[in-house]
């Protein structure tokens, strides 16, 4: 492969940002994009660069010229999105959280194997380099043995009966949405849950728009995290061992420092990236890697951690007694 040449099926916010990092990065090329109609992937198109641009899904999964696709539809379509592009024999970067619920995500990742396609959850997180610097802190033993964890994803957000963030049918709510990003990062530190207990405020629309969560570990350790729509928080995130504590800045997600403190709260490490492009650039990179190595499945996003933070997910919503109407 030269250049790597992408296809985006979705036109919306996120789309666009991640056409931008496409743009900016020097091995990759948007080749097309689709959307439901063809009125809105032509103007997707003549404002992005992208050659091509096709009126419906299937239409870009069919064309093998897409080196890979990535998916930036409503949660709720993901499941079909990528099984169509899947079936047709295209790589995979579909956004988080890749399906509704756990059998779902694990069909998509089976049948990814079985056409032996690449596939990957697009947590953006995992491929930044401040998160990868913070696992390296805790893994060479710099904070001691970690204990805690606090990560917290609200944003105070306007209600909308149109939006796909309060919409059921959409996939909408702040577990899949905001909720995703601290599940997936104490589980790359502590590892599946031993007790998950959560509350969560449900609306008329049948979707959670505040939730509280607290994993807990058989060895003590445990994790708190609050996620949501009503309430505008730093969104920051700690973690706490035996010798010291590690903070990351306000939006830890995508955050560009992280701080090592010692037990005397005293700073002795700092890192700071700055994104190159958006920051979506990172998991671009990561994609292209694998593709040009062979590889099926990212180590940075492996599946199995995709499906076990999918299954506390779910856990969550079964305490809740929330279901989307695709699962009914």
């Amino acid at each position: 492969m030269d250049k790597i040449r992408w296809g985006i099926i979705g036109t919306g916010k996120i789309a666009r940002t991640f056409a931008e990092a496409i743009n900016g990065t020097d091995d990759a090329e948007l080749y097309a994009v689709a959307s439901r109609t063809a009125g809105k992937a032509e103007k997707f198109a003549a404002e992005n660069g992208a050659l091509k641009a096709y009126g419906s899904y299937r239409e870009l999964a069919e064309d093998n010229c897409v080196d890979v696709v990535y998916i930036a539809t409503p949660m709720a379509s993901h499941y079909d999105d990528a099984l169509l592009c899947i079936e047709n024999g295209r790589n995979v970067l579909c956004e988080k959280s890749l399906s509704l619920n756990t059998e779902m995500t694990k069909e998509i990742i089976d049948r990814a194997k079985e056409k032996n396609v690449f596939l990957m959850e697009a947590m953006w997180m995992k491929c930044r380099p401040v998160y990868l610097k913070v696992l390296e802190w805790i893994n060479t033993g710099k904070i001691g043995r970690p204990n805690f964890i606090k990560a917290d994803f609200s944003n105070y957000i306007p209600y909308d009966k149109n939006d796909r963030l309060f919409r059921a049918d959409c996939g909408g709510g702040a577990l899949l949405d905001l909720g995703v990003y601290p599940l997936t990062f104490a589980h790359a530190i502590f590892g599946y849950p031993d007790e998950i207990i959560s509350e969560a405020e449900i609306s008329s629309d049948g979707v959670d728009i505040n939730n509280t969560i607290l994993l807990k570990y058989s060895d003590g350790r445990f994790v708190s995290a609050d996620n949501g729509f009503r309430l505008q928080l730093s969104n920051n995130a700690m973690v706490s061992g035996t010798e010291g504590f590690i903070t990351l800045g306000n939006w830890f997600h995508c955050t560009s420092e992280a701080l090592l403190y010692d037990n005397n709260a005293q700073v002795t490490e700092k890192f700071i990236c700055e994104p190159e492009i958006n920051g979506y650039e990172y998991e671009i990179r990561e994609v292209h890697e694998c593709l040009r190595k062979g590889l099926k499945e990212s180590a940075l996003v492996p599946h199995e951690e995709t499906i076990e933070i999918m299954k506390i997910m779910d856990e969550c919503r079964k305490q809740w007694g929330l279901k989307f109407p695709q699962e009914n």
